[in-house]
């Protein structure tokens, strides 16, 4: 028997696991003891969360980050062969999504090894679906460029794109920019281009809205160091 590759979410900030996702996920975790991780301190903290009788020693954590050596993770799920399952745990909300993971998902693909994605919240989808926007075609461009002639620039291109594919746009920024963001979307979309801002997403502190961008002109929401999620459409 080849073991299985399962795509583990975790909760999108401090939410109780239980809340967000089903009870199908703690039993995979605590049948699991080998891990792809981004970060070990916070796979262990998320593990400890939703399992806090599985023994810590016992989890094998392999480091999946920016420093990760493509020789060396090509390694991970050689312990497969042997029967045993593996686990890819999302930094924040679902694997391998606008999260890191894809080359090892391929991985799994080359080597035979069954792939199995858990349910848990993707603040993408989640976002899309509280929207009104058209969930019937809709595209993630992850993060928009940082110069800021040239972000206005994609930001025109994706206001035309959506208009001509009748298309909803989602793209994302880095939590403390997020007002830049705002200020260069109301600056550069035309008035009646559609705008949801949803951060926060399952969190207490959750804020979704959707206004045409003239309405957003005296809007202010606090959005500083919290994720967030951008859609327009024209």
């Amino acid at each position: 028997m080849i073991g299985k590759l399962y795509l583990i979410p975790t909760t999108l900030g401090e939410t109780e696991p239980l809340e967000v996702m089903p009870l199908s996920v703690k039993k995979v975790v605590e049948e699991i003891d080998y891990y792809i991780v981004e970060n070990e301190k916070s796979a262990r903290r998320f593990i400890k969360k939703i399992s806090p009788k599985k023994s810590q020693p016992s989890l094998q954590l392999m480091l999946l980050d920016k420093y990760a050596e493509e020789i060396e993770t090509r390694k991970y799920l050689d312990i497969c062969k042997e029967g045993v399952n593996v686990g890819l745990l999302s930094e924040a909300g679902v694997p391998a999504v606008a999260d890191p993971g894809a080359s090892i998902v391929k991985l799994a693909h080359e080597n035979n090894i069954r792939v199995v994605p858990l349910v848990g919240p993707s603040s993408i989808l989640m976002a899309m679906m509280s929207s009104g926007m058209n969930g019937q075609n809709f595209a993630f461009n992850g993060y928009l460029p940082i110069d800021k002639s040239d972000r206005k620039k994609a930001i025109k291109d994706l206001e035309r794109l959506s208009k001509d594919k009748n298309q909803s746009q989602i793209f994302i920024e880095t939590p403390y920019r997020n007002e830049k963001m705002l200020t260069d979307l109301k600056a550069t979309l035309t008035p009646t281009t559609n705008l949801c801002i949803a951060a926060d997403i399952t969190l207490p502190t959750e804020y979704i809205k959707t206004k045409m961008v003239k309405d957003w002109k005296n809007e202010k929401p606090d959005l500083h160091k919290k994720p967030a999620i951008f859609i327009i459409h024209k």
